[in-house]
């Protein structure tokens, strides 16, 4: 089956289901909860960055960050089996949920891990990875974050013109509601260190 290369609309999304995603509630890694009310001072902050396998990998070990989670974002289908968003039938996109403290790492410098950790130019893809579930997107949580994704989303694309790069194609809007993906994808790179991650850079320093 072709991969999609356009995100479905509403009208022609799968149903889903009023039922959410069972898994433990605890971060293999961390030991901390995962679905819960965080520490005073923490944030959330949601990043597609291509397999989310990988994306997570990427964050659950820096400093400031309390736990990270997979799931799905920025679709139609209400708590989506991992088949139906892999069909590109619901429109959502495979993301990683950071909850973190700002008062050790900012919202600004999770912005550059994020620019820095893939290819933000590929569209519907990352790297041999393809289709919508895939694309490079930052999902905020308010104005502030908007504003700083906004901001850095350009400096990064005068960083990638200087080195004859094409333009970002990342999508940059309010997070609506993130879905858990099924309990066997959270920290699945962890609990299966030999697993596949498809995730890389484009060699451009942000």
């Amino acid at each position: 089956m072709a991969a999609k290369i356009d995100v479905i609309d509403a009208a022609q999304a799968l149903p889903g289901r009023p039922d959410k995603m069972p898994f433990v509630n605890r971060h293999f890694v961390t030991g901390n909860a995962i679905f819960a009310i965080a520490p005073e001072k923490h944030q959330w902050a949601i990043f597609g960055l291509g397999c989310f396998w990988g994306a997570e990998r990427l964050f659950w070990g820096l400093p400031g960050v309390y736990s990270t989670s997979v799931g799905y974002a920025g679709g139609h289908t209400p708590n989506p089996h991992y088949d139906e968003v892999c069909s590109g039938q619901t429109g959502h996109n495979e993301v990683v949920q950071v909850v973190f403290d700002a008062d050790v790492i900012s919202y600004s410098e999770l912005l550059r891990f994020f620019w820095k950790s893939h290819n933000p130019t590929e569209g519907m893809r990352q790297g041999n990875d393809s289709g919508t579930q895939y694309r490079s997107g930052i999902y905020f949580t308010s104005a502030e974050q908007q504003l700083l994704a906004e901001q850095s989303r350009a400096h990064y694309q005068s960083q990638l013109t200087a080195a004859c790069m094409p333009s970002i194609t990342t999508e940059i809007i309010t997070l609506d509601i993130f879905y858990f993906a099924e309990d066997y994808h959270q920290q699945y790179l962890a609990k299966n260190p030999e697993g596949y991650c498809g995730i890389g850079g484009t060699g451009v320093s942000y």
